[in-house]
């Protein structure tokens, strides 16, 4: 059963070899950055999944996004949306004739460009005139792979209660200085969430709650790859102001949240405080007025 499975497997990649927009093991990353870089509104490639044998993903450019969707290789054909063709003469086909293809957050895509697989390159290469090393003692171990995430999504989000005004976006925020992401379920609707950022909390909407999801997942992704570790928060103390107290936090390594004194939506436990004094003031409101009658009535004034 497993020679079976690998043999299917084989017969469809070489069914696809000549099919000029197949990238074959082209990772995510790399079809986002050549359909960002040199695709456009329209471009598309085929790739292989990492789901498995007979899975591939059709990687879209969206105005300014890379979408992915499944392709599904079965016994009866190829499987795209609510389609299923026999051969694939029937599946290139239908791409021909520009299919529009709509996502769960409500995008429409037509499938214009496919991106060629090969690509004329000049065969022109630079001379060596200067080849020295800068450091020394240093071995493969030190050498660390790094490159930007490209997980993009294209959209507009608007505050709660904000009255639509304009067409263009009107502020910009910088995810790198952004603490968390999370649903919020103040509105009891299922389309909002929050950003938390050192100097306010940004409360946001999405058309739906299934694109308030993706939203959510590809921007808790997005802190994953900045390396955003946990915040030390401080409670406003004067102590912690001490240069002995910031010191050693800059020695240690400990990442500080920023933020004004007068933050009650970055400071959770002072909500708590606020209530827990309210509390003792009313019950300890009540104990003198109680003990101020008990002594009234023991030492008023008496009449016959």
């Amino acid at each position: 059963m497993s020679f079976s499975s690998h043999a299917s497997s084989k017969d469809t990649r070489n069914e696809l070899v000549n099919l000029g927009w197949y990238h074959y093991d082209l990772s995510r990353h790399a079809a986002e950055a050549l359909l960002l870089s040199n695709g456009s509104d329209g471009s598309y490639l085929l790739r292989n999944s990492n789901e498995g044998p007979g899975c591939f993903a059709l990687s879209v450019r969206a105005k300014d996004s890379v979408k992915h969707f499944h392709v599904t290789r079965k016994d009866n054909g190829y499987v795209f949306g609510f389609n299923t063709f026999a051969t694939l003469h029937d599946f290139i086909n239908h791409f021909a004739n520009q299919p529009l293809v709509g996502s769960e957050t409500g995008t429409l895509i037509v499938l214009k460009y496919p991106y060629p697989w090969r690509v004329e390159e000049p065969s022109i290469y630079e001379s060596v005139r200067v080849h020295t090393a800068l450091q020394t003692g240093r071995t493969e171990n030190d050498l660390v792979a790094n490159a930007p995430s490209l997980g993009t999504k294209e959209g507009y989000l608007l505050k709660q209660g904000a009255i639509v005004k304009y067409e263009e976006p009107i502020r910009t925020l910088d995810l790198k200085a952004c603490s968390a992401v999370q649903f919020d379920y103040s509105q009891e609707r299922i389309n909002c969430f929050c950003l938390v950022f050192p100097e306010r909390t940004f409360y946001l909407c999405a058309k739906t709650g299934v694109e308030a999801d993706e939203w959510i997942k590809i921007l808790r992704w997005k802190l994953e790859q900045f390396g955003a570790g946990p915040f030390f928060q401080h409670d406003c103390a004067p102590m912690d102001d001490a240069r002995s107290i910031k010191t050693w936090m800059t020695k240690s390594g400990v990442d500080e949240l920023d933020w004004p004194e007068h933050s009650p939506d970055l400071n959770p436990i002072e909500h708590l405080w606020d209530e827990l004094e309210w509390r003792q003031s009313q019950t300890f409101s009540s104990i003198i007025k109680c003990d101020h009658k008990m002594r009234f009535r023991e030492n008023g004034p008496k009449f016959s």
